[in-house]
């Protein structure tokens, strides 16, 4: 065996799979903007660009330097999904065509330019960014809104969870202030959740991220893009009361078999993963056993038939997703494909 290495493999084919199924619930002039800020959600920012730009009509990033790096492969929309926040990087936004987003009163500066397309946040009870309602009303007036195009957007905190009444009063905010205003503008306030649960208030344009690389709880129309991986490179026997790991966390119940997988959270693979959280070695689901550490997880293998050295242990993948595991751990799938770290070998699938 080569020297080991935890390896994550990406479907180009199920993220554009996802996509088209994701557009399937629209209505055919709802644009949809393809949501690629860190990196992609760390399935790779160039090629995830590069392999879906026929079927998406634009971008989200946050950063600048990820947004510029999208540009070189694209000429549609890109948005900053947070504005810019100096004058300096308004220049940058405005050379690339970036469309921005205002979300408080210290981004104004970029109404002062006509040529850049403004998406103008309105805070409709998630209470991160944007301004209240009232205040739109006012800048309306203040800046004679009402005679230049933009995009009037909101963002759903609850939007995967259609009980929750928090989603309505967000719809009936945003719906009161966009009937209130008399301009020449656009609308958005719908995300992944929003086109699953809420496909009737997707409006204008949609901006769709964790539906991408289908990590969504309970649905199993989109698929998970990912599959992380790595190598058994030791199996050992243990007795009853023998205990493994740092801090010798765990102890053994009875005589046990288990196999050390060479991965740990330096790779990704948070520590605070919960014991006996579900993997798969030989086609076979076995369980973490002990604490993560840097390089190496301990796997409960005593029920798993023919486990050798060089054997591949599936941490996630399609059918056993990061959905599952985070939600086992207490983890969103997002925080997983965030977590990737420049050490595991990437290999894409599909381009």
């Amino acid at each position: 065996m080569r020297e080991p290495s935890a390896e994550l493999i990406i479907d180009i084919d199920r993220i554009r799979n996802n996509i088209i199924y994701l557009k399937s619930l629209l209505k055919p002039d709802t644009k949809f903007m393809a949501i690629l800020k860190a990196n992609a959600y760390g399935h790779g920012l160039n090629i995830i660009s590069k392999s879906i730009d026929d079927l998406v009509d634009g971008y989200g990033l946050v950063r600048l330097e990820e947004a510029t790096s999208v540009r070189k492969y694209t000429s549609k929309k890109i948005l900053l999904m947070q504005g810019v926040y100096s004058e300096d990087d308004f220049k940058i936004a405005y050379d690339n065509k970036f469309d921005l987003v205002v979300h408080n009163k210290n981004q104004l500066f970029a109404f002062e330019n006509s040529d850049i397309n403004i998406w103008l946040k309105v805070n409709t009870g998630m209470n991160r960014l944007g301004f209240l309602p009232e205040e739109i009303i006012s800048l309306h007036k203040l800046y004679d809104l009402d005679k230049r195009k933009y995009v009037l957007m909101s963002h759903l905190a609850c939007s995967d969870n259609p009980k929750d009444q928090l989603n309505e009063k967000q719809f009936k905010s945003f719906d009161q202030l966009a009937d209130a205003l008399e301009a020449n503008f656009e609308k958005s306030i719908g995300n992944t959740g929003c086109i699953l649960n809420y496909p009737d208030q997707c409006f204008d344009w949609v901006r769709s991220g964790i539906g991408l690389y289908g990590g969504v709880l309970g649905n199993n129309k989109l698929k998970s893009a990912m599959t992380f991986r790595s190598q058994v490179i030791e199996i050992r026997n243990i007795k009853q009361n023998d205990r493994v790991g740092y801090n010798g966390r765990v102890i053994a119940k009875k005589d046990m078999k288990i196999a050390i997988v060479y991965a740990g959270y330096a790779d990704g693979f948070p520590q605070s993963i919960m014991d006996n959280s579900k993997v798969v070695i030989n086609d076979q689901v076995a369980e973490t056993f002990g604490q993560v550490s840097m390089d190496l997880i301990s796997i409960d293998v005593t029920n798993i038939s023919n486990c050798n050295i060089g054997d591949w242990c599936i941490l996630w993948n399609e059918e056993y997703t990061h959905t599952n595991i985070a939600k086992d751990s207490n983890l969103i799938s997002y925080e997983l494909m965030t977590r990737i770290t420049p050490r595991v070998k990437v290999i894409y699938e599909n381009l």
